[in-house]
């Protein structure tokens, strides 16, 4: 997980289904295409390369994020990293391909097939008769029936994360011969395919102590075209060797080193050398991709400087002791010439700092695409004004979800589409846009569920202690100053005008339609297209006149004019918008922006509070305390086991706290729980699509969590390293990733087309 993504739109809901405590849900009405899981958004960015092309031997210096606690990535403190390792040195049954599916690994499996489904679902695992583990010993059944025991959960001396599928198996046995595997379920399991990858050694895995201690630091024995050689906690980093006893394409590098470095000391790595692969953020991906553009023929150096402005060329000491000479003999003060002479010089230095930077920069380039990972705004449903259903929607329906992706994606050059499931990502199989049952963006009706849950515009509000009156009573004491003040006008005045322009500044002095958030007037005026209410730039062009301009009393005011404040039983509704601080987190702080934005259109507040990123998680959302929040999912090819603790309905536990799960929204139904079993029992996977869809279509009719966008990944990369980068949905090939030969080029995919919103 971590904090830091469309389709036809489906018709329409009335208010009247909304608030009847019964909800109508469409089954994917507007989904026009046969296949509505359509194609994935981007493709994956490695400079993909053949194997004849890549020079044999080097150490690829990657960074990662941490060096994790534990190897063993069925321990609650296995991180990205863990993955990492565990798919270079593990065997692994099914890898991911460029759409999110799972296909079979040939490296490990010859077949892999459901033989039986009555009167017990049974599968045949037949293992590559070369697979072996680093030790000599062939990979077979003894280390799927280790694996099994330990993570079945009836063992409680196993200290496991998930035991999701591996809960189901009644046993396993050898097959027909050595090479294969009999897996016998006590229940029907749709997702068998996500069992047995990463696959450990029954060394890892026989024992209780083994499986808690045995892998945490080190892995004694593997079976993947790499092998740990040492986790390096004083160093930072992780080294991965070439395995010796790898039966496969062997690996072109010698080494990998998985080097800890924080995200906004990347940038200063890349410079010095130190790195050839780091996922970086959009600001060092501008500063990557401005070094490799245009350079000098002649010099090599950049022919653009920082910031887009034409790189400085060397100006040497001679001409800044001439300019001194020329200020002294023309009668100017000494002293003044020398701090002019002192100010060239740091001018100069400065910029030949930044050449320096920029032509140790031009070895790079960006490699784009997008995450399997979709960013949410999540809605705390537990208590406060979001435990009401009516409200959540409403602030659904408030938001924009189109212009928030453009504001992510389209300056990277990527599809700014909006993530249309909770479950899965364009081009996977069980995505369809689901959004339907909520309903486009209409701040209309958004004002319309909040009034129907009592939430009134300029409603009384109870004031604190040394706070000035708000509300009804605010408005009281406004109208009694305003009346003051109109008895100093002339007798020519009109009362009854009110200035266009003036109602919809925000509290900063600027004109609503002057904020700087990258958008233009166009897009402002379709926000509310649904309900004929167009917004109004500040500068009144939908009227036809001047800033200023007086309108006739009774003229409506402005649609993009922030609402009044809503209130009920004395309180504003004012949401807690938690955010994490750290630098990696500009792209969240910029999107909450929006969203408050968006809010503040419908009468929503909202308290901002960032906190550090350590803390972000475990001490807000995991413990609930928070009212919107952003953060993101990763997508899975088994959503039917791997999304139901993240959706389910949250269950009392026996302490009578309450079990959440990984439902950190609090918001679940019994019947989204009922579809999740019943996809992950079926077999028809046709069946087990249409389940999900529907899970998916209730989710978003909850409103306990609005998917926004699919999160970008930016990776620097040196220009020469091939088939590494932005992988997008697919599992990397590390035996084929290192340096290409002289000469040889990496295949780069071409710029995507401008994406077209859905009508």
């Amino acid at each position: 997980m971590s904090h830091v993504g469309v389709g036809p739109r489906a018709v329409m809901r009335s208010v009247a289904f909304l608030t009847a405590g019964v909800l109508a849900v469409p089954a994917l009405a507007g989904c026009t295409s046969e296949d509505p899981s359509g194609k994935p958004l981007a493709e994956q960015d490695v400079a993909a390369a053949a194997r004849t092309s890549v020079s044999d031997g080097g150490t690829l210096r990657w960074a990662v994020d941490s060096v994790p606690d534990t190897l063993n990535a069925f321990q609650s403190d296995a991180d990205a990293t863990t993955t990492r390792v565990a798919q270079a040195v593990l065997p692994s049954m099914f890898r991911m391909d460029e759409a999110g599916s799972p296909v079979r690994n040939p490296d490990y499996l010859e077949s892999a097939e459901v033989v039986d489904t009555e009167p017990k679902q049974v599968v045949v695992y037949k293992l590559n008769q070369q697979a072996v583990w680093s030790d000599g010993r062939e990979i077979g059944a003894a280390d799927f029936a280790a694996q099994w025991r330990a993570l079945s959960g009836k063992d409680s001396a196993y200290w496991t994360a998930r035991n999701a599928g591996y809960d189901r198996i009644e046993k396993i046995e050898r097959g027909a011969n050595d090479l294969e595997v009999k897996v016998t379920f006590s229940r029907p399991y749709a997702d068998w395919k996500a069992l047995f990858t990463p696959l450990y050694p029954k060394d890892v895995t026989g024992t209780p102590d083994a499986f808690n201690d045995g892998a945490r630091r080190a892995l004694k024995v593997s079976a993947g075209p790499f092998a740990v050689k040492k986790v390096d906690t004083k160093g930072d980093q992780v080294v991965l060797t070439g395995n010796p006893r790898w039966w496969g394409e062997p690996a072109k590098l010698d080494q990998i080193v998985l080097r800890a470095v924080p995200r906004d000391e990347r940038v200063s790595e890349l410079v010095a050398g130190e790195l050839d692969l780091a996922e970086i953020d959009p600001e060092t991906a501008d500063e990557v991709g401005l070094a490799a553009g245009p350079r000098d023929p002649a010099t090599g150096t950049p022919l653009m400087g920082p910031g887009g402005t034409p790189a400085a060329g060397p100006q040497g000491r001679s001409a800044a002791q001439a300019l001194r000479s020329w200020a002294v003999a023309n009668g100017s003060d000494e002293e003044a010439a020398e701090e002019e002479v002192l100010a060239r010089e740091k001018r100069r230095e400065a910029e030949a700092k930044a050449r320096r930077r920029q032509q140790a920069l031009s070895g790079f380039e960006v490699r784009k695409s997008l995450e399997p990972a979709y960013t949410q705004l999540a809605l705390n449903g537990a208590d406060g004004p979001l435990a009401d259903e009516r409200v959540r929607r409403a602030v659904a329906r408030a938001l924009d979800r189109e212009k928030l992706a453009e504001a992510v994606l389209k300056p990277l050059g990527l599809p700014a589409e909006p993530v249309g499931s909770h479950l899965a990502l364009s081009g996977q199989p069980a995505y369809a846009d689901g959004s339907g049952a909520l309903g486009e963006q209409n701040a209309k009706e958004a004002r319309a569920l909040l009034a129907d849950a009592g939430w009134v515009p300029g409603g009384p509000v109870k004031k604190k202690d040394g706070e000035e009156a708000a509300g009804a009573e605010k408005d009281k004491k406004d109208k009694e100053e305003k009346d003051g003040k109109d008895e100093k006008k002339s007798e020519g005045d009109d009362d009854g005008t009110y200035i266009v322009g003036e109602d919809n500044k925000n509290t900063d002095g600027k004109n609503e339609g002057d904020r700087d958030d990258g958008s233009d007037d166009d897009a402002k005026d379709g926000a509310d297209r649904e309900s004929g209410e167009k917004h109004s730039s500040g500068k009144n062009t939908a009227q036809g006149g001047a800033p200023g301009a007086y309108a006739p009393k009774g003229t409506a005011a402005p649609a993009g004019a922030a609402a009044a404040p809503l209130a009920k039983d004395g309180k504003a509704l004012t949401l807690r918008f938690v955010l994490p601080s750290g630098p990696g987190s500009e792209t969240l702080r910029t999107v909450a922006d929006r969203i408050t934005d968006m809010l503040k259109e419908i009468g929503i507040g909202t308290e901002v509070t960032k906190v550090p990123d350590e803390s972000y998680f475990k001490d807000h959302i995991a413990a609930g305390e928070y009212d919107l929040a952003l953060y993101s999912w990763p997508a899975s090819a088994f959503p039917a086991t791997d999304a139901r603790p993240i959706y389910a309905k949250p269950v009392p536990a026996a302490d009578g706290s309450l079990n959440v799960a990984q439902n950190y929204t609090r918001v679940g139904t019994d019947q989204v729980d009922q579809l999740f079993d019943r996809a992950m029992t079926t077999l028809d996977q046709k069946e087990a699509r249409g389940l999900l869809r529907k899970a998916d279509s209730r989710i978003w009719a909850a409103a306990g969590s609005v998917p926004l966008y699919q999160r970008p990944q930016l990776v620097a990369a040196r220009e020469n390293l091939a088939n590494a980068g932005a992988f997008g949905f697919e599992t990397p090939v590390y035996e084929d990733m290192g340096f290409l030969k002289k000469g040889a080029q990496g295949s780069r995919p071409s710029a995507p087309a401008p994406s077209s919103s859905p009508s």
